[in-house]
């Protein structure tokens, strides 16, 4: 399985590339999305790839895009890949990495829900008993699950820079109370819905992120990835227990490694270890495996 970091299409124009998508402008409908094998942690992008990572996390995308449709409408396009990548040999280099996707005009928040006591959430939580101002209840454990998920956006931040939590009364300040409470519904049913269907599968989503778009008419669509082990945390059910960061399938297994180290979190990120790499490689497809297999475990 060889590793892509960054995608070249000479004949479309790259708009623009981003901790791990690079985006192609294909004509005024469509863009390409690249997912490649880059891996971001702590908002630093790694200068070492993950082999098959983008691949995964394409696919997992659609797959879930094709289960909340009914949800809501989402950014797949219906445009052959072949009529806009005629290259036989840059679509086998590229694998399952391309996106085509509807040109739609992006909120700027991140749609953030979380359903367990975990990562910036706990460290929020050990300093005043909140996460993002919800006020939560005394001597939770680490990686408790939470009485009910809770909703907490943060702003869109550039490449190296970090994304703000925000409350939901400042994105009702920046998108209007229509918009922002039809993000936060949507978001916390996504999760919920998403959340039991993983359950049954042997995966807990302690938290995860959804991106939004909006079509010409305003209507709204998700966009981005979805449920993916980059936009959400994965732990197997079965070694899950309070009071420790339980092991995961997705890239908190590197950002666990990197806090090990005497690293202030700024570029250049430290080099992985080689078994770092293949064993974040082998969580994203366990992941994939699990949540896609057609026969969920029977607990």
């Amino acid at each position: 399985m060889h590793a892509l970091h960054t995608s070249d299409i000479p004949h479309l124009d790259l708009i623009n590339s981003g901790k791990v998508r690079d985006i192609y402008s294909v004509d005024a409908e469509h863009l390409l999305i690249v997912t490649t094998d880059r891996l971001s942690a702590f908002d630093v992008i790694l200068a070492q790839a993950i082999p098959g990572k983008g691949e995964v996390l394409t696919r997992l995308s659609n797959f879930w895009f094709q289960r909340t449709a009914s949800l809501i409408p989402n950014q797949l396009s219906e445009l052959p890949l072949q009529n806009v990548i005629p290259d036989a040999a840059l679509r086998t280099r590229l694998g399952d990495r391309a996106m085509l996707v509807k040109r739609l005009k992006p909120v700027p928040i991140e749609a953030i829900v979380r359903g367990y006591l975990i990562g910036s959430g706990w460290k929020d939580y050990q300093r005043n008993g909140t996460v993002c101002g919800i006020p939560l209840a005394a001597q939770l454990q680490l990686a408790d699950k939470l009485p009910e998920a809770i909703y907490t956006p943060s702003t869109k931040a550039a490449v190296g820079e970090h994304d703000e939590n925000i409350n939901f009364k400042q994105t009702i300040d920046l998108l209007g109370e229509d918009l922002a409470t039809r993000i936060r519904d949507i978001s916390l049913h996504l999760y919920q819905s998403a959340a039991v269907y993983a359950l049954q599968r042997g995966i807990i989503i302690a938290d995860t992120k959804f991106e939004f778009g909006l079509d010409d008419k305003g209507q709204l669509h998700l966009i981005d990835e979805v449920l993916t082990p980059d936009s959400s945390r994965f732990w197997p059910a079965d070694q899950y227990r309070p009071g420790i960061s339980p092991p995961s399938f997705d890239k908190q297994f590197v950002r666990d490694y990197l806090e090990t180290l005497d690293w202030n979190k700024q570029a250049p990120a430290p080099t992985l270890p080689e078994d770092v790499i293949l064993k974040t490689a082998e969580k994203y497809q366990q992941a994939e495996k699990l949540l896609t297999s057609t026969h969920p475990n029977s607990d």
